[in-house]
């Protein structure tokens, strides 16, 4: 239980962003659809860079990412450094189609590469994702860190903290989403730092950690990159190539993601917003992965007790009780609302568009602007019912984070195989991208089945991350080949939607001086590369 100033603040925070998102709101009253759905097409770089990361890390990380520090050290930090790679491939080769394109959804994109089909079947994944993994994901790590701090019961807070953010969201579009986002990104990284300071402070320092960790024999929990064969089920080489087959899918091809880089101003705006997005993809490692590690370390050394703790799931609320001071204990309960918050909010405002232009719209292509902002707000709110409806389901789970990636993991290879395939090579016909997204999806949720029912087989022993570069492959050798039995007959008309090679998007300018997307995608790349290289 904690203070009751600390309890103050954490209203005070909920009841300021909720204002603030009305306010955001208030001002898009009586706006049209692409205002409330894409802010106008009006975000900038900055906004576009927050509103990503916010959107990205959500309670789920907080927790979750503290969870596998303290169980297997830095290793899933890769997820957080990996994501830079993609986060470039977003700002060099995808966004520009997107924003040329005029597209108001990832679906809508899809039918101007390839066919109607197509777009109704991303529609339907991109929907179901956003319900399961964006937001019924982020309410369970909500839930638990609720219950841990106030004695509450789970479902019951989550219910209400998810019906206010729902006000804000489904009132003013993604406006309110995006300045929202830009303050609880600020809010949510400031309680990360305070509690990775708190944390270093009480172990005295690096080296004394380190030295906790040679006695007891875990120095391997600095390394992200494991040998063949390593207990955590993710050696070097599964991340390497299992890693893009989700990210290009997260970060490139997912609606809940990419709304804030539709939004954008111009190409320039597009490009650079998620190459800053990329630098702040740096911290998590540090302030997110890096406490947990430090919470093993201090209870291996006598300085935390874990004796309330049932399992590790509650390490991360378990800190702030014991190595926080009244006060600060309340900054870091914002800051974990805000991830519950704004990953919520996004999924909404994605879900909105997406049943309201890729669904409503396909049957009543003369919808007024009004009817289109109404359809996607009662969506929203079913979704959130939804959502809600999957908590006992997904609380099954043992560790948050890796029940989610195991998820993305045989959602994500159909849909990264058409959209890099589309981009990359002129004759992807529509037939192939129809028929590698219905069989690839059905094989995914095949696979997913058997490892359920059937855990000792050998899919069941395959690491989820190499599970989803196979099926990758396996969906790129199904639409190379039904490219050829079914060849493109419409190349004319979706000729500005792939590359015609890999210099060709970076022929185009952009700003001058460091804002320049080349150059801030070369450094990001190098910085990445040498941050790998210190902790592999």
């Amino acid at each position: 239980m904690i203070a009751l100033p600390d309890i103050i603040i954490s209203v005070a925070y909920i009841l300021g962003i909720v204002l603030l998102g009305l306010w955001a709101g208030r001002r898009q009253q009586g706006g049209s659809a692409s205002q409330y759905f894409l802010a106008g097409r009006s975000l900038k770089w900055p906004s576009i860079g927050l509103a990503l990361f916010a959107t990205n890390i959500s309670t789920v990380h907080l927790v979750s990412l503290a969870q596998s520090g303290f169980d297997t050290g830095l290793l899933n930090g890769d997820f957080e450094w990996m994501a830079a790679f993609t986060l470039i491939l977003l700002a060099l080769f995808f966004a520009p189609f997107y924003i040329r394109s005029g597209v108001a959804t990832l679906p809508d994109f899809l039918e101007k590469r390839y066919d109607r089909a197509s777009r109704d079947w991303l529609t339907v994944i991109s929907v179901v994702s956003a319900i399961i993994i964006h937001i019924a994901f982020s309410m369970l790590a909500g839930g638990i860190v609720l219950k841990t701090l106030f004695g509450f019961n789970m479902y019951v807070s989550v219910i209400i903290i998810s019906l206010v953010t729902a006000v804000y969201t489904i009132l003013g579009g993604l406006k309110a989403v995006v300045i929202t986002e830009s303050i609880q990104t600020v809010v949510l990284v400031t309680g990360a730092v305070i509690i990775t300071v708190s944390a270093w402070h009480r172990m005295g320092g690096w080296h004394p950690m380190v030295q906790v960790l040679r006695d007891s024999g875990g120095l391997e929990r600095l390394s992200m990159m494991r040998p063949a064969g390593d207990a955590s089920a993710m050696p070097w080489y599964s991340v390497l190539l299992g890693y893009p087959v989700l990210g290009i899918w997260y970060w490139c091809a997912d609606q809940t993601i990419v709304q804030r880089v539709l939004g954008a101003r111009d190409e320039n705006h597009a490009r650079v917003g998620p190459l800053f997005c990329g630098f702040i993809k740096i911290l998590p490692v540090f302030i997110f992965v890096m406490p947990g590690l430090f919470a093993y370390t201090l209870a291996r050394s006598g300085r935390l007790d874990l004796s309330g703790m049932s399992n590790s799931k509650g390490i991360y609320t378990l800190m702030i009780t014991q190595l926080l001071p009244t006060g600060l204990v309340g900054i870091l309960v914002a800051a974990l609302l805000s991830g519950l918050m704004s990953q919520v909010s996004g999924a909404l405002n994605s879900i909105s568009t997406m049943v309201s232009y890729d669904i409503y719209r396909r049957y009543r292509p003369q919808t007024p602007d009004a009817r289109l902002i109404l359809t996607g707000k009662i969506a929203g709110g079913a979704a959130l019912v939804v959502s809600l409806c999957l908590l006992p389901l997904l609380n099954r789970y043992e560790s948050i984070f890796n029940g989610l990636n195991e998820i993305i993991a045989h959602i994500a290879p159909p849909i990264t195989c058409v959209f890099v395939v589309g981009v990359f090579w002129r004759r992807a016909s529509p037939a192939s991208s129809r028929l590698t997204l219905w069989i690839g999806s059905g094989l995914g949720a095949l696979v997913f089945a058997v490892n359920k029912i059937w855990p000792e087989t050998f899919l069941g022993r395959v690491p989820f991350m190499m599970m989803a570069f196979y099926l990758f492959c396996a969906c790129l050798v199904m639409q190379v080949f039904f490219s050829f039995v079914y060849p493109c007959e419409r190349v004319v008309p979706i000729r500005r939607l792939y590359w015609n090679s890999l210099s060709e998007p970076l022929s185009w300018k952009g700003w001058k001086g460091i804002g320049n997307y080349k150059f801030l995608s070369l450094v990001l790349l190098v910085a990445v590369i040498l941050l790998f290289y210190l902790f592999r």
